[in-house]
Formats: structure tokens, sequence, C-alpha cells
């Protein structure tokens, strides 16, 4: 198991963001996070798991006219 975790280096890498964004969700706990001691490190699923809960879908024009109209 411990050699899946992930580094907050290699998190950022596959976000394509910096080590710094990674640190900043992990204090802001919006991605799941293990500690091993004072190592934070990352399970590949949870990384996975935030991918998918931050996925913005397409809409068309009339699908966010609907939307907007059930919102009012």
């Amino acid at each position: 198991m411990a050699d899946n975790l992930l580094t907050a280096g290699e998190v950022a890498a596959r976000l394509r963001a910096t080590p710094r964004f990674v640190r900043r969700l992990v204090a802001e706990r919006r991605i799941a996070y293990v500690k091993v001691g004072r190592l934070v490190r990352f399970e590949p699923a949870a990384v996975a798991a935030y991918i998918e809960a931050n996925r913005v879908v397409p809409m068309s024009r009339a699908q966010l006219r609907r939307q907007l109209a059930e919102v009012a």
C-alpha cells in the first residue's frame, strides 16, 4: 500500500499544477490525504476522485436556459 502513495510533487505533476496548490488543497481539506508521520501522502484513487468531483461538463444554450429557469 505504501508503494502506491503519491507525494505532493507527484500529485502536482498529475494535476499540472504547482506543489503550493496541492498544499493549499490539503490545508483547505479539499483533497483526501494520508499522514505518514509528519509527511503528507495521497492515494491515487483520492486524486482521481478530486478530479472527478471538479469536472465541469459542457452544456448547450438550451440546457443552460432550462437550468436558469429552474433556479429563478
